[in-house]
């Protein structure tokens, strides 16, 4: 299991927890940090539509992107890229 701690700029903190297929396939993840996201629910909507996908940022940033459009839901403290770039991370 992969694990990362990211420092948005500006003070958050993104924490990733990562399992993954033949080393490049999200299998599992889950993603916690003082961010704030509404609703909070979409955190898991996220780490769904996650599994699956390539360490790709572009994908993760797109799919990031799409499930929050899709739930209507408010990401503060940090963005999407920052959400990929702690996923990479954890990866690695």
């Amino acid at each position: 299991m992969g694990k990362a701690i990211y420092k948005v700029k500006g003070g958050k903190m993104i924490k990733i927890q990562l399992t993954l297929e033949n080393k490049k396939i999200i299998k599992d993840l889950r993603i916690t940090g003082d961010f704030f996201l509404h609703p909070e629910e979409t955190i898991e909507d996220i780490e769904k539509a996650l599994r699956g996908c390539s360490l790709s940022k572009e994908e993760l940033v797109r799919i990031i992107k799409e499930t929050l459009t899709s739930k209507r839901a408010v990401l503060l403290g940090a963005s999407p890229e920052d959400l990929a770039r702690c996923i990479i991370m954890a990866g690695e």
